[in-house]
């Protein structure tokens, strides 16, 4: 799957900037290598290209594929690989052209694949900033516009004013932890779109914090209009808040140096 595929190779290009390590680095390469052979390329044309969510299927699911592209992107802006580049924005411009008109994104192309959820929302802007952060073609206007339509759809309709992160663009439930972390990930990712992005993944921290979080140390999964699943999903909840906290806190600590 290229999901966490591209999530690991994100903490390796990271690592390796850090610890100015290249053996960081050659292994995001590596992921490269089962993004062009193993995921099947269910479009593609000379201008357009979308990546599959796994070797075994021929879905057109946006976020995937811009992650896919988000992971070329990046080890091409390590590496000089202008190849994976060409690739990267041919996979990107396939999703800002699948962009909805009020600046939405469904989750899929097909019919059965149209509802629009917070942190695939999120995904996407996130992948889409880093993409045009690597790669010099990204920067076209095209892109620029799809990321300030995307990022105002998102941070109008998901949220409340006291921070809780609404799943669905038109449903308040479920209140889930897993779209409230991704949420103060990507405002952190787009915070020079918007000055007030710091304040939100602040307010959103407080809610996660004063709704979701169990005295015993960890968040509860969903809160549903009448009930509260408290599994400790270790991937989809703990680690993912863990990392939203943490990089919380890593910009608070660039805003007192």
């Amino acid at each position: 799957m290229i999901v966490p595929t591209a999530f690991a190779a994100r903490a390796l290009l990271e690592a390796a900037e850090t610890f100015s390590d290249q053996q960081y680095l050659q292994l995001a390469r590596s992921s490269c290598e089962f993004i062009l052979h193993d995921l099947r390329r269910t479009v593609e044309t000379d201008d357009e290209l979308c990546f599959s969510y796994s070797p075994i299927d021929q879905t057109h699911i946006f976020n995937a594929s811009l992650l896919a592209a988000e992971t070329l992107a990046g080890v091409a802006s390590a590496t000089g690989e202008s190849e994976l580049c060409d690739l990267a924005v041919r996979a990107g411009r396939y999703v800002v052209r699948s962009q909805r008109g009020d600046g939405a994104w469904a989750y899929g192309a097909a019919a059965n694949q149209g509802w629009v959820d917070n942190f695939h929302t999120a995904y996407v802007l996130h992948s889409l900033s880093r993409l045009r952060k690597s790669c010099r073609d990204a920067n076209a206007p095209m892109f620029a516009e799809a990321l300030e339509r995307g990022y105002k759809f998102w941070r109008e309709r998901f949220f409340l004013a006291d921070g809780w992160p609404k799943y669905y663009d038109d449903a308040l439930y479920p209140a889930d932890t897993h779209s409230g972390a991704a949420a103060i990930v990507t405002f952190l990712e787009l915070r020079q779109l918007d000055t007030e992005a710091l304040p939100l993944a602040e307010r959103i921290a407080a809610w996660l914090l004063t709704n979701m979080h169990d005295d015993r140390g960890f968040f509860y999964y969903q809160r549903k209009r009448f009930y509260t699943l408290r599994t400790p999903f270790m991937r989809w909840s703990q680690a993912w808040t863990a990392y939203a906290l943490a990089r919380l806190l890593e910009e608070h600590g660039k805003a007192r140096c």
